[in-house]
């Protein structure tokens, strides 16, 4: 029996409120971050792993989740996946040293990746094919209201309530969206099926090459550091190897085989998060560290991204219908390359404005890459292999942001991790190699076919 009207709205309810809550959590967190360091101690290397744990932790188990909730009931999976993201945020509220919010974090990221995994599969059973359009657009528009208003609302919190006091709204929220989920969501119409082949040791080998690589870039250029980026390739080239021959694959390279357009579609999103994600929390750290800026103004500051972004996708979206997606595409990666490269003259005295137009212009890259990547992605492939390349482009996109962590982490272990001129060094040298990447990332854009 299809859901009615009112089991709908409240699918669409529950589903865009986690949609918001966990990129809102993200941005939020950010801008806390140095009130977090001055209370617990922590250095930009240590703050850095409070925001890469909860990445780490969704891109290693958001396919795995995903998988998970198509073999056992994709609504059970959701209100657990609420439940634990809520004792997290709970648990980062009350943490009374590092080691613990770290600890929080890591669930924290394990709920998240239930929410990424599953909202939208929920989203799209349940309603017809002619109305999946405008509720997954409503979906979007959650997602990046949560990223535009996580800046802002986060330096309020941090500098009326105190840094906690972000974590503890999300716990309110977490609470509320998880009663109702587990109340009112309609239940699984297929039963679990205990057949379904999961595949756990390229569950494995995929999580092992990821923490490996992202904990040895922040230990580089240490021999430990060396050695687990050295684990992590060995373990990614294992993974591959599984993929390959896997009866039910966790991420299917054969789409990757053949098929130039999804394979560097794909590559560009990825190296498009990793250039990008951590540009937040660069910035954030200059903006409060350096030049004295209160979390609530840095937070004013760092929302024009965002919001210029979300203003941008919905023209390029329809844009991308009559200009071919791979040239927007990578006109939009050369934008970001040029707002990179102008934050890497980043300085005590560079004026707010240089700043402000450089998100701008990171905003209308973003906004001009990401829809048409997007359409590009899906359109490389028939319908019945939609939900894995969904899947795989999700994947992408979490793996993207923890190396952007990763190496905003590198570059400060390389600098000494220190402040004031030598924090200004990392900053500057990060924010080059972005620009760098960037531009490798237009030319992978471009690569993607003839057209």
């Amino acid at each position: 029996m299809p859901p009615s009207s009112v089991s709908r709205r409240t699918v669409l309810i529950v589903t865009t409120l986690a949609s918001f809550l966990t990129p809102f959590m993200g941005s939020s967190v950010t801008v806390a971050l140095p009130a977090i360091g001055r209370e617990f101690g922590l250095g930009p290397l240590g703050l850095s792993w409070i925001a890469t744990s909860y990445l780490l932790a969704a891109a290693i188990l958001l396919v795995p989740f995903g998988k998970l909730a198509d073999a056992r009931g994709r609504t059970r999976i959701f209100v657990g996946g609420m439940v634990v993201y809520t004792a997290a945020s709970l648990g980062c509220t009350l943490s009374p040293s590092a080691a613990l919010l770290m600890a929080s974090r890591v669930a924290q990221g394990a709920g998240g990746a239930v929410v990424f995994g599953t909202s939208v599969a929920i989203l799209t059973a349940a309603f017809p094919p002619e109305q999946r359009g405008r509720v997954l657009g409503i979906n979007v528009a959650a997602v990046y209201l949560g990223l535009s208003l996580g800046p802002f609302l986060g330096g309020v919190l941090t500098e009326q309530l105190g840094w906690r006091s972000v974590f503890a709204g999300n716990v309110l929220a977490g609470a509320i969206t998880s009663l109702v989920a587990a109340s009112k969501l309609p239940r699984d119409t297929r039963p679990p099926s205990p057949s379904a082949r999961f595949d756990w040791p390229g569950a494995a080998f995929y999580s092992a090459a990821l923490a490996a690589i992202i904990s040895g870039l922040s230990r580089l250029p240490g021999s430990s550091g060396a050695l687990l980026v050295g684990v992590g390739l060995l373990a990614g080239l294992a993974f591959g190897r599984r993929e390959r021959v896997a009866p039910d694959p966790l991420l299917d390279l054969r789409l990757f085989s053949g098929n130039r357009v999804f394979a560097f579609s794909n590559l560009a999103a990825l190296i498009n998060y990793a250039s990008t994600y951590a540009v937040a929390f660069l910035l954030s750290l200059s903006l409060q560290d350096l030049r004295g800026l209160g979390a609530q103004a840095a937070g004013g500051l760092l929302v024009v991204q965002p919001i210029v972004q979300a203003a941008v996708s919905p023209f390029a979206g329809r844009l991308s219908d009559r200009v071919p997606p791979r040239l927007l595409a990578s006109a939009g990666m050369a934008i970001i390359a040029a707002g990179l490269a102008g934050l890497a003259f980043l300085g005590r005295q560079l004026a707010f404005w240089w700043i402000g137009a450089a998100l701008a212009a990171l905003g209308v890259g973003f906004g001009l890459f990401s829809s048409p990547n997007t359409s590009a992605v899906m359109g490389s492939v028939g319908r019945p292999q939609y939900g894995v390349a969904s899947a795989t482009l999700a994947t992408v996109r979490m793996t993207g942001q923890a190396l952007s962590m990763g190496i905003a982490m590198l570059v400060f272990a390389l600098a000494g991790s220190g402040a004031g001129a030598t924090q200004l060094v990392a900053l500057r040298a990060a924010f080059a190699v972005f620009a760098a990447l960037s531009v490798v990332g237009t030319l992978a854009s471009l690569a993607r076919n003839a057209e």
